[in-house]
């Protein structure tokens, strides 16, 4: 018993109810313009001419909710007034990234597709709702109001008139406390009246002024176009400032290591500390501006062309590289040259973290039909990348290589990963190309 006078007790559900009441005033100005076909009938029956106007009253009031307008402002309502969760109506399709700030990742996310003409149905639901919301804003307001005014006269029978139950053509006139009982009881109607008419709007507002089933699909469209853009902005935090971290680690070991025998090398480390940290610094920057919905800038551009500054990176940090490149790498097309340089920094990040000296093997091969990568280092006698120098020194996500084989599959390419041979590791990368004129 308790529990179901709940609802009687929130406010939410009188606020529901000041809800329903303004669609009932909101339909008011129309009165008019539907007593219009009554009065041009007079010779009309009483019923009939009532009749009429309540049907060209009904009509109007469905006319003004094919309006977009009138869609958005009753969103709006439920959404404050009764606190039911309604997306906005999607209204055009999300604009195009403008040509300074378009992605530089190769898992660049399409634009969302412009939503689905609404269907004749979907196009319906917004006059029925208002029609809803209007004929239970009158009925709550007239029955609650009777209630009211009831309870307000009845105990003691202050106004001077006789309270009176007819039932069954039998009259009982109430008198004394059962006076009081029966205010109290239409009280607590009328607040039954309320909780029933914001039951019946909150049930009916996701069902007619939710999603259609063309904003639906426009809406999924949207989410997997933000969780695309997210996971490239993962991609291109783990790829750079990953890379960046594990690098400045290694050079500041390198540089504490000959700070006192060999200074020249110690400042070519720091050297290379303050280049590659300001690089990452630029990455970063970009990405929380993206994050933030901020305006941003042109995002960080760095291909194949930039790939000497990486290769000097890694040799500052102590390691000795090996590059075999062959091919017009400068004729890359930029997507495909972006690429190749996040799939080359992963794998010489991965060789520093998990290498155990030797040589870095790299190999960068363009050709008219394809490109070819692949970065092989020296592991520990039968271990895999996950052993190398320092294990506990750099910690790992799992996610580098995952990263790499997303990105690898969203260009058509192919990627092998494993053992080559019994100390060695090896990242090879094969992605289709096309060599620009």
């Amino acid at each position: 018993m308790i529990k179901g006078l709940r609802p009687l007790l929130r406010g939410s559900t009188y606020s529901g109810v000041l809800f329903a009441y303004c669609g009932a005033l909101a339909s008011l100005p129309l009165l008019p313009f539907a007593i219009l076909p009554a009065l041009a009938w007079p010779s009309a029956p009483f019923g009939v001419q009532a009749a009429l106007c309540l049907l060209v009253w009904a009509v109007l009031v469905g006319a003004v909710g094919l309006l977009r307008t009138t869609r958005r402002a009753l969103i709006a309502g439920a959404r404050r007034l009764l606190k039911v969760p309604l997306p906005d109506p999607v209204a055009a399709p999300r604009p195009a990234r403008p040509a300074g700030t378009a992605p530089t990742s190769a898992a660049q996310p399409s634009p969302a597709p412009a939503p689905a003409a609404p269907s004749r149905a979907d196009r319906w639901r917004t006059p029925a709702w208002l029609l809803l919301h209007v004929t239970l804003g009158w009925t709550g307001g007239l029955a609650s109001t009777v209630l009211v005014a009831a309870a307000v006269a009845m105990p003691e029978n202050w106004t001077g008139t006789d309270a009176k139950l007819t039932l069954l053509d039998r009259s009982i006139r109430v008198t004394g406390v059962w006076s009081w009982v029966l205010a109290a009881v239409c009280l607590l109607l009328a607040a039954v009246v309320c909780g029933a008419v914001t039951s019946a709007l909150r049930w009916s507002a996701p069902r007619l002024l939710g999603p259609s089933s063309a904003e639906r699909l426009a809406l999924a469209a949207e989410r997997e176009l933000r969780l695309a853009e997210r996971n490239r902005l993962a991609h291109e935090l783990h790829d750079s400032i990953g890379h960046t971290l594990t690098a400045a680690t290694v050079q500041a070991a390198v540089a504490g290591e000959v700070l006192a025998a060999d200074p020249v090398a110690a400042r070519a480390a720091m050297r290379s500390i303050e280049e590659s940290t300001r690089a990452a610094l630029e990455d970063l920057d970009y990405v929380l501006g993206v994050l933030r919905e901020e305006k941003a800038g042109t995002a960080p551009t760095r291909t194949l062309a930039d790939l000497p500054e990486l290769l000097d990176r890694i040799r500052h940090a102590g390691a000795l590289v090996e590059p075999e490149l062959s091919g017009e790498l400068t004729q890359v097309q930029g997507t495909l040259s972006r690429a190749a340089y996040r799939i080359l920094q992963e794998g010489l990040t991965n060789a520093l973290r998990h290498g155990t000296g030797g040589p870095i093997e790299v190999r960068v091969a363009a050709a008219p039909d394809g490109l070819e990568l692949s970065v092989v280092n020296r592991t520990a006698v039968g271990t895999g990348a996950g052993s190398g120098r320092s294990p506990g020194s750099f910690p790992t996500s799992g996610h580098g290589l995952p990263g790499l084989a997303e990105r690898v599959r969203l260009l058509h390419g192919e990627i092998e990963t494993g053992p080559d041979g019994p100390q060695h590791w090896r990242l090879a990368v094969r992605l289709p190309v096309r060599l620009s004129a």
